[in-house]
């Protein structure tokens, strides 16, 4: 598949911005925040699988576990650090600087913003949604949402209302483990899905095969392919 992609540095952060070369305008966007650099197998996944076109803005070179995280959690085990909660400050270098030099670069006329992520940036993807009425599509695959206090958060404050759809998935195995914190995550999935089910969003949640490791790439374009019909 033929594709242009064009990269910028902002702040320490890579940007790589993914589409088809015969297209810019009228089309979403989604942000994809990701822990390594999988935004073009990601795209390349979305294209095999037939996604409504799309422009793909994949951020990396992330404080993951600061970036992605909204507030202080402790480490769940000596293998692990504390996540600082840093999503904030992340959010607001998003919406200040990098979103806007990449419209103005690409000259994009853009048909709505939407943001994905797995496993702590499918949390950051929802947190989000709060702090900003940017975004009207989520895709979370393998979203952490064992994350203290969560569920709570959701509970207690609105999410924007721009966002009419979002997408949640899971591994069937990752709630099958013996950290308390980590086997949360499925009745807390599910619990986030009947929430948003119940403000009238459409949701759906899906689940796969595996732990929370398998099949990452194609379990994210999924999540895109989705939230894009």
């Amino acid at each position: 598949m033929k594709y242009m992609n064009k990269q910028f540095n902002i702040e320490n952060k890579k940007i790589d911005v993914y589409y088809k070369q015969e297209t810019l305008v009228e089309l979403p966007v989604v942000i994809l925040n990701t822990y390594g650099n999988e935004g073009k197998n990601v795209f390349e996944k979305c294209n095999e699988l037939k996604c409504n076109e799309f422009i793909l803005l994949s951020i990396s070179n992330l404080d993951w576990n600061n970036d992605m995280t909204p507030w202080f959690a402790p480490k769940l085990n000596n293998n692990n650090v504390d996540c600082l909660g840093k999503a904030d400050d992340y959010i607001k270098l998003l919406l200040d600087k990098i979103i806007p030099k990449i419209k103005n670069e690409l000259n994009l006329t853009i048909k709505y913003f939407a943001i994905a992520g797995y496993s702590l940036g499918g949390l950051f993807a929802v947190y989000s949604a709060y702090k900003t009425n940017l975004f009207q599509r989520i895709a979370s695959a393998s979203g952490s949402f064992w994350y203290p206090n969560f569920v709570e958060f959701v509970k207690k404050n609105k999410i924007s209302t721009n966002i009419d759809r979002i997408y949640f998935s899971l591994g069937n195995r990752e709630s099958k483990v013996r950290n308390q914190v980590l086997a949360s995550v499925e009745e807390n999935t599910k619990e986030l899905e009947k929430i948003y089910m119940s403000q009238g969003i459409k949701t759906i949640y899906e689940e796969n095969e595996g732990n929370h490791f398998k099949d990452a790439t194609l379990r994210m374009a999924k999540g895109i392919k989705w939230i894009l019909e």
